[in-house]
């Protein structure tokens, strides 16, 4: 299930099946890419990408995966609009994140973090290719070796780990998680919609 709320300039989007380890399937994904478009629509300046329970996602859902969901082109085209969005973009990890979860927090702007999460993406393991756009945008967090280290050598790494790579940039305890991200977001919802758009547009790395 995905619960999504758009109020006073503010999208806040939560994955919310934590137990399956908030697993997502294609119908999932196609919730969460609709309420990035309705984030779009509302000219919202500022978005959080957020879980419930202790973990962030594991990525597809174990059936719908064997299924062919794990290569379907809809992890790309979520992460691409997320991407996309002319506002401030923070993924608040509320845990591990694993798979092709991985687009989705790559293509925001900010990540924070808990103590105790981990990060991996086994591809290799699994015989699949990443999703088209996360080897660029991980190279440019963490550099090519490091990403090479998760992608190809299916390195877990841990919260700690994570911020000295520059994978995520700020790591709270999970009750101060959704205030540190909600901080963050000030600025941006008092500003008017074009002006958070031209900074975002002026830092964005081709």
């Amino acid at each position: 299930m995905i619960r999504s709320l758009h109020d006073g300039g503010l999208s806040l989007l939560t994955i919310d099946r934590p137990d399956r380890a908030n697993a997502l399937t294609a119908a999932m994904l196609r919730d969460l890419h609709d309420a990035v478009a309705q984030a779009r629509r509302a000219r919202s300046r500022a978005l959080i990408l957020t879980g419930t329970g202790t973990v962030f996602s594991a990525g597809a859902d174990l059936d719908q995966a064997r299924a062919g969901l794990a290569t379907a082109p809809e992890w790309a085209a979520l992460s691409q609009a997320l991407a996309d969005l002319p506002c401030l973009t923070v993924a608040a990890l509320n845990g591990t994140l694993a798979g092709g979860a991985f687009g989705m927090a790559l293509a925001c702007d900010i990540r924070l973090t808990v103590p105790g999460a981990r990060f991996f993406y086994p591809v290799m393991r699994l015989g699949f290719l990443p999703q088209p756009g996360d080897p660029a945008r991980l190279a440019a967090l963490v550099g090519p070796a490091r990403a090479r280290m998760i992608l190809m050598a299916g390195a877990k790494i841990d919260s700690a780990e994570a911020l000295a790579w520059g994978l995520v940039d700020r790591i709270l305890p999970a009750d101060a998680l959704m205030d540190a991200a909600r901080a963050l977001t000030a600025d941006a919802l008092a500003a008017d919609p074009a002006h958070v758009a031209a900074i975002k547009a002026a830092t964005r790395q081709e």
